[in-house]
């Protein structure tokens, strides 16, 4: 993988990734490797054990870490074996899987799909409660595979308990989740909105209503919050004809 190394792109990565003194990645080291290449190179590791593969995820080395998650995902899914120790190996190693998109491209794949196949395993939710930013990120971007199964709950859940998170990352997160959910079922997203973009960051909020209407968009970025969930009519009247999605229906 050395080889692929280039420095040029190694300096970008560096400042679009923050490994920078103070920022969230400080001290990951960017070999300047592109994630289709990491792709490449990362199915010479599908015949390793689980346990060699996670030797990599020790490595200060951003894309080798990134290597050996790609590896594990495809291994999850093509070895119905070696999942739960994949998934061992996932929460035993979380403190390496340390940047979002160490995450994004790895959470749902592997304990979002072992959550859809395990709907009573208490797998993310205790994620959600640790301290460790990464933990948390990863419970809610997990539900992604969830969300894509018609599975809101646990998303919900994790938004609602997220609203006073400090962290950027988490509310990105938080909001994106939201905008899937809604992509299936708006009318669960609005129910959710109603009763909480009043105390969302700015930030959730945005992500979370980046698909909806304009006229949906400006009352939730612009309404009063103290009257926030309009009357019956105004809310069809928002939401256009042929839909019906009142603004006050239950969560689903």
């Amino acid at each position: 993988m050395l080889v692929l190394a280039n420095a040029e792109k190694a300096a970008h990565l560096s400042y679009f990734f923050k490994t920078g003194k103070g920022e969230y990645a400080e001290g990951d080291v960017m070999l300047g490797i592109t994630v289709p290449s990491n792709r490449l190179v990362s199915k010479k590791y599908l015949t390793l054990p689980v346990g060699g593969i996670a030797e990599m995820l020790h490595s200060p080395e951003h894309e080798f870490r990134l290597g050996a998650l790609i590896a594990l995902v495809e291994k999850y899914c093509r070895e119905p074996t070696a999942r739960d120790e994949i998934v061992q190996c996932y929460i035993g190693n979380l403190e390496y899987i340390n940047n979002w998109d160490l995450v994004d491209l790895s959470a749902p794949g592997i304990l979002g799909r072992h959550q859809l196949d395990h709907p009573t395993l208490p797998l993310l939710e205790p994620l959600s409660h640790r301290q460790l930013l990464w933990a948390r990120r990863i419970a809610i971007v997990s539900t992604l595979t969830l969300i894509r199964n018609g599975h809101f709950d646990l998303t919900l859940r994790f938004a609602e308990q997220y609203l006073s998170a400090d962290e950027d990352l988490i509310h990105k997160a938080t909001g994106w989740m939201l905008r899937e959910v809604g992509k299936r079922s708006e009318p669960t997203l609005l129910a959710f909105l109603n009763a909480n973009a009043a105390a969302m960051p700015r930030t959730a909020l945005r992500y979370a209503i980046e698909r909806l209407q304009p006229e949906l968009r400006r009352h939730y970025i612009t309404w009063p919050w103290a009257k926030c969930a309009p009357k019956s009519s105004d809310a069809l009247r928002l939401i256009g004809p042929g839909h019906h999605h009142p603004f006050n229906s239950p969560i689903m």
